[in-house]
């Protein structure tokens, strides 16, 4: 779905659909293992998981967390943005396990968009689905800056007390 900064600004409840589905391999387990420092027996070590509470592996939550930026970029085309920046998070929760080897898919929805920064600051509803079992295995409320081509953020700051404004220069 293609979507302007100015449609961005003004949205509200926007359901931007289901992504393609990502497959969760030992592989993408281990590497985030690697990445991260977490090599914790029931992520990384396929015969002690056997007798696990899950019967095998499962993925680190934050790696399912972490994929949600690629999967989200699959559903919108920005074309008329300079970049996307991370701005937060808001109702993060670790719904259910993914096992390995178990297809996971983004469903989206653009909760409201609001002007910042000359771009959009955007709220959207994120359930990243286990499509083995059918359950919601990551929810989120991501907040994301969108801002057109040329912003330069370099020496601005947001405040600590209020993160939800930008600060005074």
């Amino acid at each position: 779905m293609k979507l302007t900064l100015a449609e961005l600004q003004a949205a509200r409840d926007l359901d931007l659909g289901t992504s393609s589905p990502i497959t969760i391999r030992q592989s993408r387990i281990d590497g985030f293992a690697n990445a991260t420092d977490d090599h914790q027996w029931i992520h990384t070590d396929p015969e002690r998981a056997k007798d696990g509470p899950y019967g095998g592996t499962i993925a680190h939550g934050y790696l399912i967390l972490s994929l949600i930026p690629h999967m989200f970029l699959e559903l919108v085309d920005l074309s008329d943005a300079g970049m996307v920046v991370n701005y937060g998070l808001d109702k993060l929760r670790f719904m259910a396990p993914v096992p390995t080897d178990t297809d996971i898919e983004l469903r989206a929805k653009l909760v409201s968009g609001q002007k910042r920064l000359g771009g959009a600051l955007c709220r959207v509803r994120c359930d990243v689905i286990a499509k083995t079992t059918g359950k919601r295995a990551v929810t989120a409320v991501i907040l994301l800056l969108v801002l057109p081509p040329d912003t330069t953020l370099q020496g601005s700051s947001e405040s600590s007390s209020d993160a939800s404004q930008p600060s005074s220069p």
